[in-house]
């Protein structure tokens, strides 16, 4: 290999600035809002984490649109785009189906998806930065219909991307997948963290700590954190069937210390490294998991 193949293969340094964010876009008075649009703080929902079966299927219904809404934005990933034209995009599409855009207002968070592009980790602002060859780009968006959450997100390449950023999203898919697999009533919540963690390992990843999957479904963010890493023996709540969460690994090409920009809330690595993230919303069952997020 060439010293220029070599350099092809490998991840740039990342250079993300802030754009400019454009006003908040407004939702229809006849779709249904989520409870937190109606004070100020934190979600205030105290429903159990294990679901009966007719809300696991309402679940179902919003994870659903919000996969295809996340489809529907990924189609239009390209060099030249902004990402707040993603928002939009993602934006019309769910109220188009009388959902709400989860993150719209979510303790103030000023878009209906959150764009997390190469070395930002997650809680991305779409705004009027043009998309450019070679970027990775994750869509995080989340669907609040007929009272409950589904929340996914998935990576995306613009246009011809590094070897080393390939895989990266190639692996971290394969981790969620791992730890959905590893879901079974009876386990600690503990085992999808060392799942994840090990096969991440494998391939010199930083695997992100601090933020981490979580209870959903009529809130947002219940109290039940899921972490990506082998927390053992912490979280050692067992899984039980009719338990909905994310699985949401956040895996890094370096280190996994982060700062956060003075938006407060887009996160990004100290050292500036790419970082990739795939969720679902999934469901515990008496044989294992369903992926409630599937279009």
């Amino acid at each position: 290999m060439t010293h220029t193949d070599d350099l092809a293969a490998r991840a740039p340094l990342a250079t993300l600035r802030p754009g400019r964010i454009s006003p908040m876009r407004t939702v229809p008075e006849h779709i249904e809002r989520p409870e937190y649009m109606f004070h100020s703080g934190p979600e205030v929902v105290t429903a159990s984490d294990i679901k009966d079966a007719k809300t696991v299927e309402k679940i179902r219904r919003a994870g659903k649109l919000a996969a295809q809404a996340l489809e529907v934005v990924g189609a239009a990933i390209a060099p030249g785009v902004t990402s707040d034209e993603l928002d939009r995009i993602g934006h019309d599409f769910l109220i188009a189906h009388n959902a709400y855009p989860s993150c719209l207002g979510y303790q103030g968070f000023p878009k209906s998806l959150c764009t997390s592009i190469n070395e930002v980790i997650c809680h991305g602002i779409p705004d009027d930065r043009p998309l450019q060859e070679g970027d990775i780009i994750n869509v995080d968006i989340t669907a609040y219909l007929d009272g409950v959450h589904g929340d996914t997100c998935a990576m995306f390449g613009v246009g011809n991307i590094d070897e080393e950023s390939r895989l990266l999203i190639e692996r971290t898919k394969e981790a969620l997948r791992r730890g959905i697999q590893a879901v079974r009533p009876g386990r600690e919540i503990n085992v999808i963290g060392r799942v994840i963690e090990r096969y991440a390992k494998r391939f010199g990843y930083g695997v992100v700590r601090d933020y981490t999957g979580h209870g959903v479904g009529e809130a947002f963010h219940s109290g039940l954190i899921i972490p990506h890493y082998d927390a053992a023996p912490a979280y050692s709540t067992l899984m039980e069937p009719g338990m909905v969460f994310t699985i949401e690994p956040m895996l890094t090409l370096g280190a996994i210390e982060w700062e956060q920009w003075e938006d407060n809330w887009t996160v990004v690595t100290v050292d500036r490294s790419r970082s990739a993230q795939f969720e679902h919303t999934i469901v515990v069952t008496e044989e294992g998991a369903q992926i409630l997020t599937l279009a």
